[in-house]
């Protein structure tokens, strides 16, 4: 039996084999599939950016897109009974926000264990989390290659 068994946990994904693996770890750690809410955040799209422009990309068709990549990637690997929703903002801040907003007793994320340069480069959407987050959170660390 589980602390956390009838309690809701977030999980931010971005698709990587580690988040989809968060997710499996979540619905363990709860016991519940249905009490593990699922989110991908966008990044806003610049006003100038080619899509934006000239192909008419709307933030409605980016998150239709994304949907349905959720639900291949879950039926994939035989993710089920879980709610997932799309936001669209700084991932780290809206992540913490939506917890708060959804009283939210744990974050479960990975981390791509970037460091140096390029963890300078990409930023770390965990440590942010880490930081603004309202309840424990849980970072799944990865094995270096």
């Amino acid at each position: 039996m589980s602390y956390f068994t009838e309690k809701n946990i977030l999980v931010p994904v971005d698709f990587s084999e580690s988040s989809l693996e968060a997710i499996k770890k979540a619905i363990q750690i709860s016991e519940d599939a249905a009490t593990v809410t699922v989110v991908h955040v966008m990044v806003p799209l610049d006003l100038v950016s080619p899509g934006v422009l000239f192909g008419g990309l709307t933030d409605e068709k980016r998150t239709e897109h994304v949907n349905k990549l959720a639900k291949s990637e879950f039926a994939k690997h035989q993710i089920e009974g879980v709610t997932f929703e799309t936001l669209v903002g700084d991932p780290g801040i809206k992540i913490a926000d939506y917890a708060k907003d959804h009283a939210t007793d744990l974050i479960v994320i990975p981390s791509h264990g970037y460091t140096g340069i390029t963890r300078l480069a990409l930023g770390s959407v965990a440590e942010r989390v880490l930081r603004h987050a309202p309840c424990p959170t849980l970072v799944l660390r990865q094995p270096k290659p």
